[in-house]
């Protein structure tokens, strides 16, 4: 059987690496196998010798030593059963909406300089569910990285029931012992509030996100508890569903339950940017008029015209401490499960 340390037949071997480096074989091994007792200046000087030999290691060979894939999950999971139709639409919308290609830009920034590469999994349906638990079981991936739209999801506690290294984007709904990564929502909705208050704005509305789903939920309470501070127990909020039509449907709504309103928070760009479209269409100046503020800080937000005022997500740089705490879990079987919370910044723009 090929050693772990032969490359392709022919190619340069761990032998050539050590000796351009003027290390063992043994250190080389563990550089390339990613193992973090070796000096970072002595790191560098093998990677460096790996490139000058043009060294390849043996992915079949490598993963028969370390017994890992180095294969990630990256699992986008819902709730229910979808037809096949729902099925469709549901692919449909993790690739129309920028969140989910940010997650994936933070993840693979992570994964790629240490050998590891994420796999898209979809798990909308309770057959996909079990096949995401089987494909971690098999080996076929070392763990998952889990972004749930759904508060009911049952896949987060099957993953964590199932002893498999995992972790959530957001917090979990239920009591899960899983590993998880967010941003303190409610304090992002209150810099908006509190913005649009301070710019004047007296007679505000919110477009808020689905209820089922822990950030809308938290984006909701957060807006409506700094207007109770500021003695406005009540304020008019039209739901939807993160959309950029579903904003244009709220912002419709909500004019015609409070025609004067002065001030927009929406629970997303996306739906902050369909907020403003109608604004427009109704003769309504932004932010002359309505000042509008979003949340995300997504490419939509540079993009829209105006230019929207929102609150900043970090959201690659989540992806990227998400895909490091599953790192720690592969490696470290006995990790105990953490959180990870950021914190929300306030981008001003054009639109308040």
């Amino acid at each position: 059987m090929k050693r772990e340390s032969d490359a392709q037949a022919g190619g340069p071997t761990l032998e050539d690496v050590a000796r351009a480096a003027g290390v063992s074989r043994a250190t080389v091994s563990r550089v390339i196998n990613g193992i973090r007792n070796v000096d970072p200046a002595i790191q560098q000087t093998v990677r460096q010798a790996v490139a000058a030999t043009g060294y390849a290691p043996n992915r079949a060979a490598r993963s028969l030593v370390t017994r890992r894939a180095e294969i990630i999950a990256l699992v986008v999971s819902g709730a229910g059963d979808a037809s096949e139709a729902g099925q469709n639409a549901f692919a449909s919308r993790v690739f129309a909406d920028p969140f989910f290609g940010r997650v994936a830009s933070g993840v693979i920034g992570y994964l790629r300089p240490r050998s590891m590469h994420p796999v898209l999994m979809f798990a909308e349906t309770s057959a996909a569910r079990e096949q995401v638990v089987n494909f971690l079981r098999q080996g076929s991936a070392d763990g998952a990285l889990i972004v749930s739209t759904h508060a009911e999801d049952p896949l987060p506690a099957m993953v964590a029931e199932a002893g498999l290294p995992a972790v959530l984007f957001a917090r979990p709904a239920g009591r899960v012992p899983i590993s998880y990564v967010d941003l303190a929502h409610q304090d992002g909705a209150r810099l908006a509030t509190e913005h649009l208050l301070a710019r004047g704005c007296r007679r505000l509305v919110t477009i808020a996100g689905p209820q089922d789903v822990a950030a809308g939920h938290d984006r909701l309470t957060g807006f409506q508890d700094a207007m109770a501070r500021h003695g406005y127990p009540y304020t008019p909020v039209a739901e939807a569903d993160f959309t950029l039509r579903g904003g244009e449907e709220a912002m419709a709504a909500l004019l015609a339950q409070e025609p004067d309103l002065d001030g927009v928070f929406a629970a997303n760009d996306l739906m902050a940017q369909g907020a403003c479209v109608v604004l427009r269409e109704r003769g309504r100046r932004v932010p002359e008029d309505v000042a509008v503020v979003g949340f995300d800080d997504s490419s939509v937000a540079a993009a829209a015209r105006p230019a929207l005022t929102t609150v900043r997500q970090p959201v690659e740089d989540m992806a990227a401490d998400m895909a490091r705490l599953l790192q720690e879990h592969i490696e470290r079987q006995d990790r105990a499960v953490t959180s990870v919370i950021f914190e929300p910044e306030l981008v001003v723009r054009e639109s308040a």
